[in-house]
């Protein structure tokens, strides 16, 4: 009884203490290949109705981020042909920022009896678990978005088919410093009974 009460509190504490840290201040070490295996194991035990698997999700190595550079600078002239031989560093530097980087595809079954909302919403839990998985190996992680997550060519270099989509990309390493607590909404503001 005693291991199972100190299991659950660790577990209401790995709860209590989880937060998103800023990619851009995330420094080695990372997650090594066994643990970036296990954190990613660890995410995919998450609710799928009809045992689907609708999402994907691949790992860009530190050698390949030059080339995700590359995709997302390519990707961006093309949204904005005015770009072209402007300063787009702050692309390189999204690209090479943290040591781990792992990008989430949503990508539901149409055929199935299952709503693809539902298919859609299991990958956002799949994106939740690889932020608690790796908080619980000691890592910090963050989940962006932004125009790359919504661009069809970056999408499609990543291998997303019609109708899929990038949840996010998923930056992993070590804090920089210790992470501030931010502001959570306040229990009352956000939950009610229901009345009827």
């Amino acid at each position: 009884m005693d291991a199972m009460f100190n299991d659950r509190s660790s577990l209401l504490a790995h709860l209590a203490t989880r937060r998103s840290g800023k990619a851009r201040d995330m420094i080695a070490p990372g997650p090594d290949a066994a643990q970036l295996h296990d954190i990613i194991a660890l995410a995919l035990r998450t609710p799928d109705h009809g045992k689907l698997a609708p999402w994907r999700i691949i790992s860009v190595a530190a050698d390949q981020r030059g080339a995700f550079a590359a995709l997302l600078k390519t990707a961006w002239i093309e949204e904005n042909p005015g770009a072209a031989g402007l300063d787009l560093s702050a692309l390189d530097q999204f690209a090479h920022q943290a040591p781990s980087l792992l990008v989430l595809l949503s990508t539901p079954v149409a055929a199935s009896k299952i709503p693809v909302w539902e298919q859609q919403m299991s990958a956002g839990a799949v994106g939740m678990n690889l932020l608690h998985a790796a908080h619980a190996h000691g890592f910090v992680g963050s989940w962006l978005t932004g125009w790359a997550a919504y661009n069809p060519g970056v999408a499609a270099a990543f291998g997303a088919g019609v109708g899929d989509t990038i949840v996010g990309y998923f930056f992993l390493g070590s804090p920089a410093r210790e992470l501030d607590e931010r502001p959570r909404p306040e229990y009352d503001d956000v939950v009610r009974a229901w009345e009827i």
